[in-house]
């Protein structure tokens, strides 16, 4: 199974379900006949501290990749970018205490720019940064492509339409598809 931790992104705040782009995810991976299961573990307004306190309940035997999404809460409402680093890591490490065959994915965010320079500038280079350190592959930016572009977000001008939903879809999986490709959904554990 894989599992994707994430915020409001993740769980597709304002669209059907089946819009959201774990289900395209998902979508994707029964077109190819991969026979993985993509459950969604989106949860609206999540910080990255929100996102550890969450992990053991969600993570179970059953995922075999763990997708995490989170931070754009923390962007949102300035929160410090060492802090989310810190709780991104601790995510990190956690999830592969509880599983050392855990594969885990990194989904890059970044802050919006009304925040300053140099708290963006900050705020983007946490991503990388633990992705390097804890050698984790990493979706540069979640929202690439749709991120301020208006056609491809709702009214409120954060949360991607479907068809902005689409895009992140093709994006997370131009990370994932190989992952997945390269393990067969046979040897997951049920």
């Amino acid at each position: 199974m894989i599992l994707f931790l994430g915020t409001s992104l993740t769980a597709g705040l304002g669209l059907d379900p089946d819009s959201a782009y774990p289900a395209v995810v998902q979508r994707t991976i029964d077109s190819l006949r991969l026979g993985w299961r993509v459950e969604n573990g989106g949860v609206s307004g999540e910080t990255s501290a929100g996102a550890l306190r969450r992990l053991g309940w969600v993570l179970t035997d059953r995922v075999r990749i763990l997708v995490v999404e989170t931070g754009a809460n923390d962007g949102l409402r300035g929160l410090d970018p060492d802090s989310t680093r810190a709780n991104v890591v601790a995510i990190v490490r956690e999830a592969r205490r509880r599983n050392p065959a855990l594969t885990v994915v990194l989904a890059g965010m970044e802050a919006p720019p009304n925040m300053g320079r140099t708290y963006t500038a900050r705020f983007r280079a946490v991503f990388p940064a633990v992705a390097r350190a804890e050698r984790l592959p990493l979706i540069p930016f979640l929202l690439a492509g749709v991120g301020g572009v208006d056609s491809l977000n709702q009214a409120d001008g954060i949360h991607p339409t479907a068809r902005g939903a689409a895009i992140v879809g093709r994006t997370v999986w131009r990370t994932l598809g190989p992952l997945v490709a390269s393990r067969p959904a046979g040897r997951q554990t049920p």
